[in-house]
């Protein structure tokens, strides 16, 4: 039998119906203000929005961090101007690999924290990597056929450059969840 871990949140909110469309709707917006926090790069920006993605796992776990990613990913195709540099969908395509990513990284994510993997510095660092894993495979493929780009042309482009970045998050992340959790307790 495997032990279940609420996500942090509940600890937070009740789980009510009000409150979970709630959570989705702040998430899917969190995401779209962490889109605009970016450094201009080609062909992928960097952004606040993989730290969000992963954090929104960690802490409402998989079920309405993937729905919030998923409402995230409806707005900008039904034109909103929610992606990075306040794009829609059309201006996103080179990067729409890495976006449908997100949906499927925050539910691993919300998945492993489910299995207690957002409580100790160790698992976190190791659920943003998987979850981080999950977002540049997506992305790498996104490349690959978007902008006619080899395996290794589009690992150059939209792996490379955001390693360091990416691990920074993680140990961020590393270091505020077990905190939150111990917060709670």
């Amino acid at each position: 039998m495997s032990i279940t871990t609420a996500p942090l949140v509940d600890r937070f909110i009740s789980r009510t119906l009000v409150n979970n469309i709630s959570l989705v709707f702040a998430g899917a917006l969190l995401t779209s203000i962490a889109a605009q926090i970016q450094v201009p790069m080609w062909p992928v920006p960097l952004t606040l929005q993989t730290f969000i993605v992963l954090l929104l796992g960690a802490t409402l776990g998989a079920g309405r961090a993937s729905a919030s990613l998923s409402l995230y990913l409806a707005m900008g195709a039904a034109g909103i101007p929610v992606f990075a540099s306040a794009k829609t969908l059309t201006g996103v395509l080179p990067t729409a690999g890495f976006l449908v990513g997100f949906v499927f990284a925050a539910a691993l994510v919300g998945f492993l924290a489910s299995k207690g993997f957002s409580k100790t510095p160790v698992k976190v660092a190791l659920s943003f990597a998987a979850g981080s894993a999950v977002i540049y495979a997506f992305g790498v493929v996104g490349l690959m056929l978007a902008l006619n780009l080899s395996f290794s042309q589009a690992i150059a482009a939209g792996v490379v450059p955001f390693l360091i970045g990416d691990a920074v998050k993680a140990a961020a992340a590393a270091a505020l969840l077990p905190l939150a959790w111990k917060y709670v307790k």
